[in-house]
């Protein structure tokens, strides 16, 4: 696709197989907890831990609802009002502030890139677990002087399927963990 039928503005959110895979996996890692305070009268109230839950899940919204919004001015990664309201900002960078693409390693041996602005007095990085990246990569390249040639997604889809495979595995344990420490009675 060439850069001139790209439209002028444009709008990309959170895979939803990474929104998926990983709301699946909090909850597969949390939900047993209440259970299992309750059946071996740990000193954590089940209420407690599922007000935790609660909170643990707002936050996870609150990470997977970023959404990265593109116009001929500039590219912006942006929330919504009430993540706004818990001090998550995003941040807005206009095409011609873009002086470059820097990569970095990760812990985990992927790279993840930043944009270098003429001010140079932060870094602001590439959304990498968008649907349509290789589109928005294209924007990139088209509306700055930046070669993206060799950027590719931090994480593969297989990667997130064989999580999601997991997960599910790990949801059926829980659900006999569950099961289980329902009918289990304390001997103390």
């Amino acid at each position: 696709m060439a850069s001139d039928s790209l439209p002028t503005q444009d709008s990309f959110k959170i895979s939803p197989l990474i929104q998926l895979t990983l709301t699946s996996l909090y909850i597969a890692l949390v939900i047993p907890l209440p259970f299992l305070a309750k059946a071996t009268n740990a000193p954590v109230s089940p209420s407690l831990i599922w007000i935790g839950f609660v909170i643990g899940a707002i936050a996870l919204w609150s990470g997977l609802s970023e959404r990265v919004l593109i116009d001929e001015e500039s590219i912006a990664v942006t929330y919504p009002a009430l993540v706004r309201a818990f001090g998550r900002q995003g941040w807005t960078l206009r095409w011609d502030e873009i002086t470059a693409l820097k990569p970095r390693s990760t812990g985990q041996g992927g790279i993840v890139y930043y944009f270098l602005s003429q001010a140079q007095d932060r870094a602001y990085l590439l959304p990498m677990r968008v649907v349509g990246f290789a589109r928005l990569v294209r924007h990139v390249e088209a509306k700055t002087s930046v070669d993206a040639r060799d950027v590719k997604p931090l994480a593969q889809p297989w990667m997130y399927v064989i999580l999601l495979g997991l997960t599910a595995v790990l949801l059926l344990v829980d659900i006999w963990t569950i099961t289980t420490a329902s009918s289990f009675t304390p001997v103390f």
